[in-house]
This record gives C-alpha cells, sequence and structure tokens, in this order.
C-alpha cells in the first residue's frame, strides 16, 4: 500500500472504523467529515482536528485569538458538513515552553467568541507544553437538529447538480483564518431541501481532493464546468493568478483550507432554490449565503473537466493538500 493519508485513513476504517448496518450504536462510522454514535439510542456526532505550528498557522506572526478561533472553527465547519448543531468542545494542547501565561489565554479568548455565537461549550481538555512548536487539538460533539437527518458524502446520485458555498481558492492571504464556518447556511439547506440533499461535505484540503473523496464515498462521479468554477474564484485567487485562465482554475482547484460546503442535490431542486428569492436570504448577520452550481454527478467514476456540460471532457488530477504523504 503506497504512504498517503487517504490510504491510511481507508486502512484503519478496514480494521477499526467500518459502520455495521445491523450495529445501531455506529451509524456512520470512519470516512465522512463526523462519526455518529447512539449510546442508549440518542445520536451523537463527533469530530476531532489537530492544527500544527508551521503548518496550519505560524505563531511567529498569527495572534494567538486567530489561532484559538481557527482550532474551533474547522471543527465547526465539519458540523456544517454534516448539517449538525455543535454542542461541546474539548481542547487539548500542547503549548511552548515559552509561552507566556497570557499567550495561552488568548488562545480561548479567540474561541470564546465563535463558541458563544454557535452554543458551544467548551467542557475540558488537556494542556501539556514542551520544547516544540505549538500543536492544538480539538474535538467537538454534535447532535442532529430537530427534524434534520445528518448528510453524509455518500448518498450523491447521478445527475445531481453540484453546488458551492461562497468562493474558493487563495485562502493563504487570510481566509483560512477568519472564515466563518457554515453553522447556519447548511441546517437551512437541509431543512430547505430535506431528501434531496443527498451528499455534503466541507472543502477543507481543496475541491479537486475532497471531491474525489464524495466520488469513492458515493460509488460516482462528478463532472465540473469550467466557467462555473472561475466563476467563484476569490478575490485573492484572482490577485494571486495575475490573470491566467489556468492558474485562477488551479487556485479554485488545488489551494484548500475554504471550509466551503461542496453539496449534490437533485436538478429540480437546485432550481427550485436557484431561482427563490429566499434562497438569497441572509441566514445570520455574520454572511449573506451564495450558492453556485459548478457541476454535475456522473455514473462513471472519477472528477472531470468541461468547458460546458459534457464538451471537451478532461480528467482532473485530485490535488490539493495532503498530510502523510
Amino acid at each position: 500500500m503506497d504512504k498517503s493519508e487517504n490510504n491510511l485513513v481507508a486502512w484503519i476504517a478496514e480494521r477499526l472504523g467500518k459502520a455495521n448496518a445491523s450495529e445501531d450504536s455506529l451509524p456512520i462510522g470512519i470516512g465522512d467529515d463526523m462519526a455518529m454514535i447512539r449510546p442508549g439510542g440518542a445520536g451523537v456526532l463527533i469530530a476531532a482536528d489537530m492544527l500544527m505550528d508551521g503548518v496550519d498557522f505560524d505563531s511567529a506572526i498569527h495572534e494567538p485569538e486567530r489561532i484559538g478561533r481557527k482550532a474551533l472553527a474547522v471543527n465547526l465547519s465539519d458540523c456544517a458538513a454534516m448539517a449538525v448543531q455543535p454542542r461541546y468542545a474539548l481542547v487539548s494542547l500542547a503549548l511552548p515552553n515559552g509561552w507566556s501565561m497570557g499567550q495561552a489565554q488568548r488562545l480561548y479568548v479567540g474561541m470564546e467568541e465563535l463558541a458563544k455565537r454557535y452554543g458551544v461549550r467548551i467542557i475540558g481538555g488537556d494542556t501539556n507544553s514542551w520544547d516544540k512548536p505549538m500543536v492544538i487539538d480539538v474535538t467537538v460533539v454534535a447532535e442532529p437538529w430537530p427534524g434534520v437527518r445528518p448528510v453524509t458524502r455518500s448518498g450523491m446520485k447521478q445527475n445531481d447538480i453540484l453546488v458551492v458555498t461562497g468562493n474558493l481558492g487563495g485562502s493563504i492571504s487570510g481566509h483560512h483564518l477568519d472564515f466563518e464556518p457554515r453553522v447556519l447556511e447548511a441546517k437551512w439547506l437541509a431543512e430547505k431541501l430535506g431528501d434531496n440533499l443527498h451528499a455534503m461535505m466541507d472543502i477543507s484540503d481543496g475541491l479537486s481532493i475532497d471531491a474525489m473523496r464524495m466520488c469513492d464515498a458515493s460509488g460516482s462521479g462528478i463532472e465540473f464546468n469550467r466557467s462555473m468554477l472561475e466563476s467563484v474564484a476569490s478575490r485573492s485567487a484572482l490577485a494571486a493568478a495575475k490573470g491566467d485562465p489556468e492558474k485562477t482554475l488551479n487556485h479554485v482547484l488545488n489551494d484548500g483550507e475554504d471550509f466551503e460546503l461542496l453539496f449534490a442535490v437533485d436538478a429540480n431542486a437546485w432550481t427550485e432554490l436557484r431561482e427563490s428569492p429566499e434562497g438569497r436570504k441572509t441566514i445570520s448577520p455574520h454572511v449573506s449565503p451564495r450558492y453556485t452550481g459548478v457541476g454535475r454527478a456522473l455514473h462513471e467514476p472519477g472528477v472531470w473537466l468541461c468547458n460546458g456540460m459534457g464538451i471537451e471532457k478532461t480528467p482532473i488530477t485530485a490535488a490539493g493538500w495532503q498530510h502523510f504523504k
């Protein structure tokens, strides 16, 4: 087996994490943005994310508040990916020996405002120190919203429309630290679309590799429309590309850390959502949602790029960010 993050996760899932359809206590196992357990019949979802100095942030230039905020936000993005309600968080730190008490406290200040906004209680964790760069790990516990089922990656159906929220690419300019997790947008989408919302995930490692993960989970493929992908390029991506269309597309597909949503929706339901003024309403005071149809689901596997739907189809290589490679 080749060394890669995807192969390691697949190996772990095969040995330890497969959900058993006959086992009600683990309806969703390893492979989605969160796992779901039912202790005593109540549905609980759990996810963990580890952030490392020099990889996910740079403590030499990024304020502790922004680092702490991101550490919680990436977990809330996992909750958005499955349209569930975040409730509790555990925070574990490996702090550099040289950090002061004030710096450590500022990490939590950065988490506090975001936690209050989404009704999350930080209930514990662990704190250690060492002579190496900082590591921060957050575990979030969530539950389904009333009347809303968790949305997985595995339900995409042929001819579904693939939709993204917001803009993609260029996150290194600051978006990766300051993004707003799409928790409320995901709740609204799940309520509005119901069973017509077939699959969803957040775009954390890059659209190209995350789309491939949705394809693998659903046993199908995706055909992206080039012009629609270019239309969702962020200002930072456009500035970095300096007018080069190929570079713009590369930023959109592969930059990663956008933390927007990618979801597959029934074509008729998408038409209704797109044409409804309600689809453009402000769901929270922090964001004004933008939804863009960027492709469609195929029966054949793989991720493809077309100049127009079905025209000059070429394969997209799954790039973006990969750990353990």
